[in-house]
């Protein structure tokens, strides 16, 4: 496959550089003295851990605010009685306090006490242990010792403590800190006794492989690969916590890298779910056509002289362009009536927000009739517009509105086919466009059975078509053509044309936008002269 992308996930891994110390800020260094001061008045033997991500951000020289205590002796709520009793010793408030009970059903397995401090929402909970029954990933939870807390955490990188009382990290697995140097993703234990104990594991591993551009283990990616693990991971994680480790991997900064091991490990339609009743078929490959097309994309996202895109414009570009072997495919609801099926990926599997699916599903939509006016647009002419079968009601009252007018301009047809368009997808019209692209570069003699050697996405030459579209839609004024208000209000209508409501008042709303996009420095009172001239050339026909 020729792509000419950004080789982002097949990058060697040099060895990492870390801070020596951690690092910390005035406002850390405050807040471990505030905790330290609690543990001196209350005359308490304990010892106060910072664990997980912070430590790990810290190390790579990276900033963080997510702060972890964990405790060896007690409970997080019991320490925070302790911290309010400091508090009160010395006549302050409390900023902010909350305790969050346990709740298996919702994947939260202890209690969680929080705290605001010097402005600054702080987590406390005690060291512990986990065991796991056979078919749950609800774990019984009991106090552990650090090391045992260190063991069952989901990676070695993720392993390390920061111990507040000594000042120092504490690498208890003692290979947290040579996978961080060498930039690798290892489980503490077993991989696969790992994942079987809770498979979300599996996505988290491939997440932060991709987020910092880490290799995972081969005892890893086999254990992910299996049948076991795959099954578990359908069975025992709930479709909500597997849309939000998609939604981190997509959103993050190696999105291609993330997809890539899904495919890899055979758990892209693990994840992606689909109805039984989909059809057509998706084929076997459907996995590494998803990647090839995101990673098209990320490539064309990350070319500077494409604009700006938002984060969600990003994100759901790059959902766009994975789903689009799935945007034919559809499947039968409980009332038979046919969906496509990237609504149930997105509804069902991933358990995102309806939005998301609508915005999406969107965009497949109107690539098809944008890829038709590409020829023209880069021509800046009528190019074959009138073979447009999509187009044809919105043509036929342009050639109405236009007929015998010599004053009518040169590229009122594909203004007025391009502005239609626009206001249907809005401020995604340039990913709509970008879709696209890569539907128009692959589409020509592909079919189900197709390999995914034979895909050339030409990308150079769709960023040169790209910026080329771009101009002309700005040249047409077309920008930001769906917060152009209408010439003629609804109430104007039915005073012209003599109506008291229903469908017509519709049909004359889609002629006066017609009419607005073809004569684009018409005036609202030249508008409403020809609704009345076509209303008494209407009347005068009856």
């Amino acid at each position: 496959m020729t792509t000419n992308v950004g080789e982002e996930d097949k990058q060697s891994i040099p060895s990492i550089e870390l801070k020596e110390n951690i690092e910390l800020t005035d406002k850390e260094r405050k807040i471990f003295d505030r905790l330290l001061s609690t543990l001196r008045y209350c005359n308490l033997d304990t010892q106060l851990r910072v664990a997980g991500g912070w430590v790990r951000d810290k190390l790579l020289g990276k900033e963080s605010d997510d702060i972890d205590i964990a405790i060896d002796n007690m409970s997080g709520s019991e320490f925070l009685d302790k911290f309010k009793e400091y508090l009160s010793s010395r006549d302050e408030e409390v900023q902010g306090d909350t305790v969050i009970e346990r709740n298996p059903d919702q994947s939260k397995h202890l209690e969680t006490a929080k705290m605001r401090i010097y402005d600054q929402w702080i987590d406390f909970v005690n060291l512990r242990s986990e065991e796991y029954t056979e078919n749950s990933r609800i774990p019984t939870m009991k106090f552990g010792t650090a090391k045992e807390d260190a063991f069952r955490r989901d990676l070695t990188i993720n392993s390390l403590f920061y111990n507040i009382n000594s000042g120092s990290v504490e690498d208890l697995t003692e290979r947290g800190i040579d996978d961080l140097k060498s930039g690798k993703i290892v489980t503490p234990l077993p991989a696969k006794a790992t994942f079987l104990d809770d498979p979300l594991r599996v996505l988290r591993a491939i997440r932060f492989g991709a987020r910092f551009g880490f290799t995972l283990d081969e005892e890893l990616k086999e254990a992910a690969s299996s049948e076991e693990v795959r099954v578990a991971l359908g069975e025992k994680i709930s479709r909500e916590r597997i849309g939000n480790e998609i939604d981190l991997m997509i959103s993050g900064n190696g999105p291609v890298s993330a997809v890539t091991y899904l495919s890899e490990m055979k758990l892209f339609t693990v994840v992606f779910s689909l109805p039984s009743s989909a059809e057509p078929s998706p084929s076997e490959n459907c996995g590494s056509l998803s990647q090839a097309y995101l990673e098209a994309m990320w490539s064309l996202l990350q070319t500077p002289r494409l604009g700006n895109f938002s984060g969600e414009q990003r994100r759901l570009a790059l959902y766009a362009a994975m789903f689009l072997p799935f945007r034919k495919t559809v499947y039968k609801d409980s009332k038979g009536k046919s969906i496509p099926v990237v609504n149930h990926i997105f509804k069902f599997s991933m358990k995102r927000k309806t939005s998301d699916a609508e915005t999406v599903m969107n965009i497949h939509q109107t690539m098809e009739r944008f890829r038709s006016l590409i020829p023209s647009l880069e021509a800046k002419n009528d190019v074959e517009l009138d073979e447009l079968d999509w187009a044809a009601y919105i043509l036929d009252h342009w050639k109405a509105i236009t007929l015998n007018d010599p004053l009518v301009p040169a590229t009122s047809k594909i203004r007025v086919l391009t502005g239609f368009l626009l206001r249907d997808i809005k401020d995604f019209w340039r990913v709509s466009l970008l879709t696209s692209l890569l539907l128009s570069a692959t589409v020509d003699g592909m079919n189900k059975d197709q390999d995914i050697g034979q895909l050339d996405f030409q990308l150079e030459k769709m960023r040169e078509t790209y910026l080329t579209v771009e101009t002309t839609i700005h040249d047409l004024g077309l920008d930001s053509i769906w917060d152009a208000k209408p010439l003629v209000n609804g109430r104007e209508i039915m005073q012209i044309a003599e109506l008291k409501g229903g469908s017509l008042i519709r049909e004359w709303q889609q002629k006066l936008l017609t009419w607005q996009l073809a004569y684009p420095n018409g005036t609202a009172e030249e508008c409403k002269e020809w609704m009345r001239y076509i209303k008494a050339k209407r009347q005068r026909t009856e």
